[in-house]
């Protein structure tokens, strides 16, 4: 039986860059910066009062992918295509008036929808991630 998510999978063209917006921009903690393999490095972040729960930064190719699927991730990156995490907030406004400080661009402001108070912005390789501010 499935008792919880340990590790989620998020996409990234340059991992230092990543680490760099995840941490400094974003506020989560870094958890790993390994070495995983020839050329390979294993980089994980995630949130202070989840340290059960790790974002690996990858970058697309070996070990996971062929050149040829790389190549398609790493495009679809390029376009903006791919969607990632939604992180969780207790007050969607100001997270994003602190996070817009900090440099985060959004692509849509705060807004009501049937699950809570969402914003919506890129990381730095181009993915989309939500904030959620959820209905009590």
């Amino acid at each position: 039986m499935i008792t919880g998510v340990n590790t989620v999978v998020v996409w990234v063209l340059d991992q230092d860059s990543a680490k760099t917006f995840f941490t400094e921009k974003l506020g989560l903690q870094a958890r790993a910066d390994v070495p995983f393999g020839e050329g390979v490095r294993w980089v994980t972040v995630g949130p202070e009062n989840e340290p059960e729960l790790q974002l690996s930064l990858m970058v697309p190719g070996a070990p996971v992918q062929d050149a040829e699927a790389a190549g398609q991730l790493r495009s679809l990156l390029a376009k903006g295509a791919l969607v990632g995490c939604t992180f969780t907030v207790e007050d969607c406004h100001a997270a994003v008036e602190e996070l817009s400080a900090r440099g985060v661009a959004f692509l849509q402001e705060p807004h009501p929808k049937p699950w809570g108070i969402s914003a919506t912005f890129r990381d730095d390789s181009g993915t989309c991630h939500e904030l959620l501010q959820p209905h009590q």
